[in-house]
């Protein structure tokens, strides 16, 4: 094969996609990048496509990815740029998103430092009185059918009394296709009033704002969820704007 083969070309440019991604970063397990075009097509500045897929990538807020796949179609770049082994966009290219998050992988960041912040010293009224609580233990558990069910003990300062809830919920596209929202099914619990059980489903979906699963460059709209056993399937529409560099 020789210097010039354009499966050389193509690997060296999508090594440069897999450093810049890895490089903007907490955590990256496997990142894998299939740029495809031939000698032609490049200098015209044209990418025929290409392909992301990830395991266990670490974003903001300590929530990892189990999977991410990024597929794109045919992808306008600066010809000269990669000549010099770079991938500059001379437009926005659309793409398609999948990615898969664990129970597991969701719990650990609920209990991570950000959102022990956001579930300490909350303020409301429980029977007209203003009360503090502090959310001890929230856990998440995806039975299947499309449904959440969170469980938690939280403590109510003024009193000292620790507390348990339950509730079981939907999730729902929201804020144009940022934000995951959830309809409640039921809920029961000791102490239990609904602005408690909205405020903690509230940190929840802020925790799942596709947002927070930005790889800069490439933003993320909500097309469909799946609430699997044991998992999280979200299907979006992708943006990308610039590739990701060093």
């Amino acid at each position: 094969m020789g210097a010039n083969s354009p499966d050389l070309g193509n690997q060296a440019l999508s090594k440069v996609v897999e450093i810049g991604i890895t490089s903007q970063l907490d955590v990256v397990e496997e990142i894998d990048v299939d740029l495809r075009t031939n000698p032609g097509n490049l200098v015209r500045g044209k990418v025929d496509s290409i392909e992301i897929s990830g395991k266990g990538l670490v974003v903001k807020q300590d929530l990892r990815m189990e999977t991410i796949q990024i597929n794109t179609n045919q992808v306008s770049i600066d010809p000269l740029s990669a000549l010099f082994g770079n991938i500059e966009l001379t437009h926005p290219t659309d793409a398609e998103a999948r990615i898969v998050l664990t129970e597991t992988d969701i719990n650990r960041a609920f209990s991570s430092d950000y959102m022990y912040g956001k579930l300490h010293g909350l303020k409301m009224d429980v029977d007209g009185q203003p009360v503090t609580i502090d959310i001890q233990e929230a856990n998440l558990a995806l039975p299947g059918e499309n449904k959440f069910a969170i469980a938690a003990t939280f403590l109510m300062r003024e009193s000292n009394e620790v507390k348990k809830m339950s509730a079981t919920a939907i999730p729902l596209i929201h804020d144009d296709g940022n934000q995951i929202s959830l309809e409640i099914l039921a809920a029961e619990g000791e102490g239990l009033t609904l602005k408690l059980v909205m405020v903690i489903f509230e940190q929840l979906t802020a925790l799942l704002d596709l947002r927070n699963f930005n790889i800069p460059g490439v933003s993320l709209k909500l097309r469909q969820l799946e609430a699997q056993a044991g998992r999280l399937v979200i299907h979006a529409n992708s943006q990308i704007e610039k590739m990701p560099s060093m």
